[in-house]
Order: C-alpha cells, then structure tokens, then sequence
C-alpha cells in the first residue's frame, strides 16, 4: 500500500483556497493535531499542521508518522517545513523555499523545492533515481505550489464568510506534479475529540500530470475516487478537522484531536 492517497488528502483540502484576497483578519498562529484509524478502530497515523503567520511572511510545518497496521505497508515519519511572502493579508501564500524529509526511509534524503520567478525548481539530496516518466518539465512546475503551502492557503486565502472548496490548483511535490479539482458539499456536523460543531464537506480529486515512476500513477479508479475534508471556519480561516479516504486496506478516517487558531503563542 502507498501512503499518496493519505498524504494527498491532506494536499487536496489546500485546493480550496484559491479565492482572492479578503479584508477580514485571520489568527496568527494555527496549530492541529490530527489521528488516523482504519474501519474507526485500529490507530494508522498521527499528523500535526502549524502555521506562523507575521505582516509579510509566514512559516508553516507538517508532520506525519505511520503507526499501527499502517507500518505493516509503508513505514513513514515524515518531517515538511515550509517558508514564503504573504502578498497581502488573506491573499495567496507565494513560497520561497520547502523541504521535507522522511526519518524512516532510509535514505536521509532531503526533497528540497526552491520557488524561482514563480516556478517551482528540485533541489532534492541525494537525488532520486528517477524523476518519473515523463518528468515535470518547466512548464509543469510554473505556478505549481509545495504541499504544505498549499494546505495553509486552504485555511488562510478565503475571504471571510465564503466558502472554499472550489476550483482547480498545481501541485509539486519535488517530484510528482498533480492538479487538484474540488467541489464544494454540504454544511454537515463534524463529531470529533478536537472539534464539534458544523464543517464543509469538500470533494478533492487528483489528477496526476507528471513526474510518476511505472506503476506509481494513479489509476482511473483513484482518479475517480474523491477524498472528503470537512473545514470549519474558525476566526475567518478554514481549518480541516476531518478527512476520509477510501483505500484497499479499508476507508481511514482522520480526525482533529487537538485545534488552535488565535494569537501567537510560545511553545
């Protein structure tokens, strides 16, 4: 089993958040804890989302680790930071560097993204042995967005009071490049330990474009097959409080153990 469909849907809530800028003003620091089941009983993974926000920049964090039944397919303790502007307050976050890590590969490979003239370049080491078949290609990655940035875009770039969940983003990895297509669902209720009270249900889809390895490409059932986020509006950000996605080890549900939107607090 391959952990993209869980990572993808931490990917695929971001999408939302490619409205245009709004006046309301958005909480300094965000900071979610998140855990994984199986079939709603046996534990898969743990998650933390963090975001820093100040007048022209902002840093965010995201951390996943396997656990459980989870590591009997795909051992992962993955470590991701990422830095940028903020053009205006609530306007899209624009990156300047992202890396990430993943402590129980092996490989002690850091992917690395540098954001140049508004393209997304790898800066991967050791580089991989392949960088997919096609690989992106400078065309691909103009544009394109790392993936923790694009999940604070999801909670900080709606203007408040509207919704997200709309419309299609590019995504880089620093090796895979995807779009995400989303459709807005209904207000529903979110029953979890971090969270209750109502949450937007947002369809996300992946549509991969380059950058796979033979074998590694989505299927046309994958492609079909949506991942579900739930966001509530806290202090006009949307924050993901739940996701689901259907995989052949059973559907994994992940949800909010632990939310903090407001003033920026020492650790």
């Amino acid at each position: 089993m391959s952990l993209r469909p869980i990572l993808a849907a931490l990917t695929l809530a971001a999408a939302a958040a490619s409205a245009p800028a709004g006046a309301a003003a958005l909480p300094e620091q965000i900071h979610v804890e998140y855990s994984g089941s199986v079939l709603l009983a046996v534990p898969v993974a743990n998650i933390t989302i963090s975001a820093w926000l100040h007048e022209d920049t902002y840093a965010g964090a995201a951390n996943f680790r396997a656990g459980g039944l989870l590591r009997w397919f795909d051992d992962t303790d993955i470590v991701a930071s990422t830095t940028g502007y903020r053009n205006n307050p609530g306007a899209t976050l624009v990156p300047w560097r992202y890396e990430h890590i993943n402590h129980a590969s092996g490989t002690n490979r850091v992917v690395g993204i540098d954001f140049e003239n508004g393209r997304a370049v790898p800066d991967v080491n050791p580089p991989f042995g392949s960088m997919g078949e096609p690989p992106a290609s400078d065309q691909d990655r103009d544009g394109a967005l790392d993936p923790v940035s694009v999940m604070l875009n999801l909670m900080l770039s709606q203007p408040h009071g509207e919704r997200p969940c709309e419309g299609r983003l590019p995504v880089f990895d620093g090796k895979a490049r995807y779009d995400l297509r989303f459709e807005a669902g209904d207000m529903e209720r979110v029953n979890a330990s971090g969270y209750r009270g109502q949450a937007l249900r947002c369809r996300a889809y992946l549509e991969p474009i380059s950058g796979y390895d033979e074998g590694k490409r989505p299927t046309p059932e994958d492609i079909a097959r949506p991942i579900n986020i739930w966001l509530a509006e806290m202090d006009g950000a949307w924050v993901p409080v739940r996701f689901r996605a259907r995989t052949r080890i059973g559907d994994i549900n992940i949800t909010a153990t632990r939310v903090y939107a407001g003033p920026m607090v020492q650790p």
